[in-house]
């Protein structure tokens, strides 16, 4: 068990929270959602001990261990990829390592003669034997070949690095298990697999994450930080969603039926309180006003941008039609790919990591050439695109207002660019900061900003989800819904591909999987196939 008790954190005049006292209790598992910026991260490292609270004290059980996903991802570099998984028990990672130091020797001493006939034991009780085994099932079920696992880490890229410190955070199964964003950077199927694993975890798991359908199948209960405050919604994030409308849609009942009562009231006041013998009446009217209290709603930290994608030109009947593409760095991506598509398809392009989904999105909207082959693009096609590499695309010593005027009609005054950076939740100076400087959500934002300025009548999106929050993605995803035309996508984020992918573009070793239906028919047809 874990709690916090009159827990606040102010940095200088600012308020993340304040006194927050919470109970985490073991068997439950915790979703902590809230605005970007609100202080979710920092209550997690507060947690762990990481970051120092302004006020309070947090609590652990005894003998509770706490397991928490690092962000440093080079701390292991000199290690390989199943010595840092194993790692993550450290008292039998202990064992392991005095264990094999003893008999690397020629020759012992008698002390060290003796160790040897007790270690074996304490290695045994352990779980030493099954050490490794156990680390490569972790490791295998995120997405590792097992030619993989002796490698050091230094062959791996961020993502992957990330995926072996989750699994070194869970092989050393503690009983409170702390993860910040552990599904960035995985694939569907290692999502899914972690989302099981979770399921059956017995200890308390308390998880940051905007994946939607990663809370509503991990969650048992949903932490909520706003107002400064966090409260505790049975349930997972759709039960919290709803559960939270209601709430304010019974307080704004409650407030309705108190305003007409008080207008009730003051009309008798006003009507009878100079007539002697409604006096009294009236007077006691005036107390039971004074009473009465319209309960005001502060204001929430949540605030979703405004998002709208409208084509300044018709899309044709004709949009894209490829024609056995194929295309290979070191190794063969994809080849003698064919396809036609239409003017109102939606289409999620869906895969292992590292498998090729860019580079198809790409080839497909003529950002790379294909190696053989053609792609044809119908004459009214015009292709807006969200790479998930907006390095290129961003300057980053540009301010954010000067770069996204690029993309504006000519001679747009400011102070229109302005409001329109506030839609999508460029405040004040905020639209001045230089790109450096931009926050992952903002980058995001800024992006979508400009996408809505060019007016394409496709859109091509590349993991659009990954740096925003849980008011900008269902933003997001509610104006692709709108969106008339075409639509291509790459995307790990299941409820997005779910509400709206018409047709699924899967790469597989095996060739590109052409599923003509939505995300959740073709999983029931896989599901169908494999049990036959």
């Amino acid at each position: 068990m874990i709690t916090t008790s009159h827990i606040t954190m102010r940095f200088g005049k600012t308020t993340l929270f304040e006194d927050v006292s919470v109970k985490f209790v073991p068997g439950n598992r915790y979703g902590l959602i809230g605005a970007n910026g609100c202080g979710k991260s920092t209550f997690m490292k507060i947690l762990t001990g990481q970051q120092e609270q302004s006020e309070g004290e947090v609590t652990i059980g005894p003998n509770c261990t706490l397991g928490y996903l690092r962000q440093d991802h080079s701390a292991f570099d000199e290690h390989t990829i199943l010595n840092t998984v194993c790692m993550g028990n450290p008292e039998l990672w202990k064992l392991h390592c005095e264990r094999e130091a003893l008999y690397s020797k020629d020759e012992l001493t008698d002390e060290e003669n003796d160790r040897c006939g007790h270690i074996e034991d304490e290695f045994g009780e352990a779980g030493g034997y099954s050490m490794e085994a156990e680390a490569a099932a972790l490791l295998v079920g995120l997405g590792f070949t097992e030619d993989l696992l002796g490698q050091p880490m230094t062959v791996l890229q961020g993502g992957f690095k990330l995926r072996v410190l989750l699994a070194q955070v869970l092989f050393g199964k503690p009983d409170i298990l702390l993860l910040d964003e552990p599904t960035n950077h995985l694939d569907m199927e290692s999502i899914e697999w972690l989302v099981e694993l979770l399921k059956r975890y017995p200890g308390t798991v308390i998880t940051i994450s905007h994946d939607r359908f990663f809370l509503n199948q991990v969650c048992t209960h949903i932490a909520d930080l706003d107002f400064h405050v966090i409260r505790l919604f049975p349930g997972n994030y759709d039960d919290f969603t709803i559960a939270s409308l209601e709430a304010r849609e019974h307080q704004e009942k409650a407030n309705q039926k108190v305003e007409k009562q008080a207008n009730e009231l003051k009309a008798f006041i006003s009507r009878f309180s100079s007539n002697a013998s409604k006096a009294k009446q009236a007077t006691s009217r005036k107390k039971t006003l004074d009473k009465l209290e319209v309960k005001k709603f502060k204001a929430s930290s949540r605030v979703s941008p405004f998002i709208r994608f409208n084509p300044k030109k018709r899309l044709g009947d004709k949009v894209i039609e490829a024609t056995s593409i194929s295309k290979s760095y070191d190794e063969k991506i994809f080849s003698n790919f064919s396809c036609t598509i239409g003017p109102q398809e939606r289409i999620a392009i869906i895969g292992k990591n590292g498998i090729g989904k860019t580079t198809l999105l790409n080839v497909l909207c003529g950002q790379l050439k294909s190696d053989s082959g053609e792609i044809v693009f119908g004459d009214t096609v015009q292709i807006s695109l969200f790479p998930q590499d907006a390095s290129d695309l961003l300057d980053a010593d540009k301010e954010a207002i000067e770069w996204l005027g690029r993309y504006s009609d000519v001679d747009t005054p400011e102070v229109e660019l302005r409001s329109f950076m506030g839609k999508m939740l460029f405040k004040g100076q905020d639209v001045l900061k230089k790109i450096d400087v931009l926050s992952g959500g903002e980058k995001a934002r800024l992006i979508i900003s400009k996408m809505m300025m060019e007016g394409g009548n496709i859109l091509a999106l590349d993991e659009p989800t990954n740096h925003l929050d849980l008011e900008s993605i269902e933003a997001l995803n509610y104006s692709l819904s709108l969106f008339p035309n075409t639509l291509l996508f790459v995307s790990h984020d299941h409820r997005f591909i779910a509400t709206l992918a018409t047709r699924i573009f899967e790469i597989t070793e095996d060739g590109i999987v052409d599923y003509p239906g939505t995300l959740d028919d073709y999983e029931a047809e896989k599901k169908k196939k494999s049990i036959a």
